[in-house]
């Protein structure tokens, strides 16, 4: 019997196959999700995302219903082993540079029950759960993806144009292109305490760092009723010597001092193992390698899910505009060359960040009492700290940056409210743009609309202009991801640059919001 045969198969169905088949149906590429569990894993796991992948999560259509289900964090805390403050981080609640909170904190099982409602909404894609794939093979001009119905136990195959390896840390698509994960010399042991209760615990609402290298820890309000608490763990302790309340009191007594213990559900208590590692290659060919299985990154500054959906929004335009001839297939491989740097510098900043805060015996733990109320005194940390921007993406095809002075080429553009009340990136909404301080000719303008763009005049006064300004580009080519691909002086200049890659056939928000339950708001 013939297998059949589909643009794209996903091999996994957390939040970056989500991601990615969700931005490829807005683009009309059908695919195929295929995923071992059922439904939602329902294991509380990641609980924060950064205002970068906020605006990812606007465009995937479930913005309101992030906002229904989330919490703006406030900033961070540094406290010592007696929980006095030793520095602290301030974060608007309102957002910032990318339009929306710089620290949003949320349960993930809720966010994949989100992303899955909305993907039903796109009748291109399918997703498969319950199955478990067995094997991948490179054939002529397709790869063929084996798997089993893991309820009846029977056994299927797929072809695919491309496939993107979403399935975790023990990835089998990773291990089927050979690729390997490289050890950045980073292992910690730690506790993750997930708790539900209605009383007022009376603490600040941002991210508390205990800086204590005898037990560092870790403590946030990710909900109305939820908390979190990750406490490293000690040579010879394990999950199971704090399996109920009365075990984890010693750890958590100090956060509950004032709490009926009646009026607390423990809903989870679990071991993780922090590690950094890194993929030595994320393509071979028609196969690709996003999120943990392309890189794992200890969680200090809350980057880990993010990653993945970074590495989806990065790819899907450019695997869109391929399959529909629109890119050459070469565009393909400034996937790696972007993302894999750009992975690599989060991954060092958590290991420093990890380690600043947990180590050093009673030295370290001296010196940080010294130094960190004095942070906020270095020229640019604080600033550093709470601006929400990520270094930018490296040189490649899609990324004209200059080799000696780097300017905003491979960053993203401020999501700045416009003077009609919309975001840049509902105007970019996937598509490439042209953003000048000057306002084009007819020409230009038209040039830019039969290639499928669209230009935005960036008017004096306003925090886009001076970002201009302060990057030394009059005019600046911005991809459907909204990342800078080259700067200008002109519009003409930067049109012989722009790809005809016309506007999504299926724009993010579309569709009817969803609301935090995954259903549609009838009043839009």
């Amino acid at each position: 019997m013939t297998s059949p045969t589909v643009r794209v198969v996903i091999v996994g169905a957390g939040p970056s196959g989500l991601t990615a088949a969700t931005l490829l149906a807005q683009y009309g590429i059908p695919s195929m999700v295929l995923e071992r569990w059922e439904g939602v894993y329902p294991q509380p796991r990641a609980v924060h995302l950064d205002g970068e992948i906020r605006r990812i999560v606007e465009r995937l259509g479930i913005g309101a219903g992030f906002d229904a289900i989330s919490r703006p964090a406030l900033g961070l805390r540094l406290v010592d082993s007696r929980h006095r403050v030793l520095a602290q981080f301030d974060r608007d609640p309102a957002g910032g540079r990318n339009g929306f909170p710089e620290a949003n904190l949320f349960d993930q099982p809720e966010l994949e029950a989100l992303l899955r409602a909305d993907l039903a909404l796109h009748p291109a894609v399918s997703l498969r759960g319950g199955v478990e794939v067995t094997g991948i093979a490179v054939e002529k001009d397709c790869v063929r993806v084996d798997f089993d119905d893991r309820a009846t136990g029977g056994s299927e195959s797929v072809r695919a144009r491309y496939v993107l390896g979403c399935d975790g840390a023990n990835s089998l698509v990773r291990t089927t292109i050979g690729a390997r994960m490289r050890d950045l010399r980073f292992e910690q042991r730690w506790l993750v305490v997930d708790l539900a209760t209605t009383a007022d615990l009376g603490h600040w609402g941002g991210v508390h760092q205990v800086c204590d290298p005898r037990r560092a820890a870790t403590y946030m309000r990710i909900g109305t009723t939820r908390h979190r608490w990750e406490f490293r763990l000690r040579p010879g302790e394990s999950a199971d010597d704090f399996r109920d309340l009365a075990r984890l009191w010693p750890l958590l007594g100090p956060w509950l001092a004032d709490v009926d213990r009646e009026g607390l559900e423990l809903v989870r208590v679990a071991e993780y193992t922090f590690r950094a590692q890194l993929a030595d290659r994320w393509r071979a060919g028609r196969v690709f390698l996003l999120g943990d299985a392309a890189h794992l990154t200890p969680p200090f500054i809350g980057q880990g899910m993010g990653a993945g959906m970074r590495d989806a929004a990065n790819l899907s335009w450019k695997l869109a505009g391929v399959l529909r001839g629109e890119l050459p297939e070469s565009m393909l491989d400034t996937y790696q060359t972007e993302r894999k740097p750009h992975a690599h510098m989060m991954i060092r900043l958590a290991k420093l960040t990890g380690l600043t805060m947990t180590e050093g015996g009673e030295l370290g733990d001296r010196l940080r009492g010294l130094l960190a109320p004095r942070l906020h005194r270095l020229p640019g940390l604080t600033r550093t700290i709470i601006s929400g921007e990520s270094p930018p993406l490296h040189r490649s095809a899609l990324v004209a940056a200059p080799r000696l002075r780097r300017g905003l080429a491979g960053r993203l553009v401020p999501n700045e409210q416009m003077a009609d009340g919309r975001r840049v990136d509902d105007i970019i909404a996937g598509r490439y743009a042209v953003i000048t301080t000057a306002g084009p000719s007819p020409t230009e303008a038209a040039t830019v609309e039969q290639r499928g763009g669209v230009v935005l005049r960036a008017v004096p006064g306003t925090a886009l202009h001076r970002w201009l300004r302060g990057g030394r580009a009059a005019a600046v080519l911005v991809r459907p991801d909204g990342t800078v691909q080259a700067c200008g002086r002109t519009v003409s200049e930067l049109c012989s640059s722009l790809p005809g890659f016309t506007p999504s056939a299926h724009p993010g928000g579309s569709h009817p919001p969803l609301d935090g339950n995954g259903r549609t708001d009838a009043r839009s």
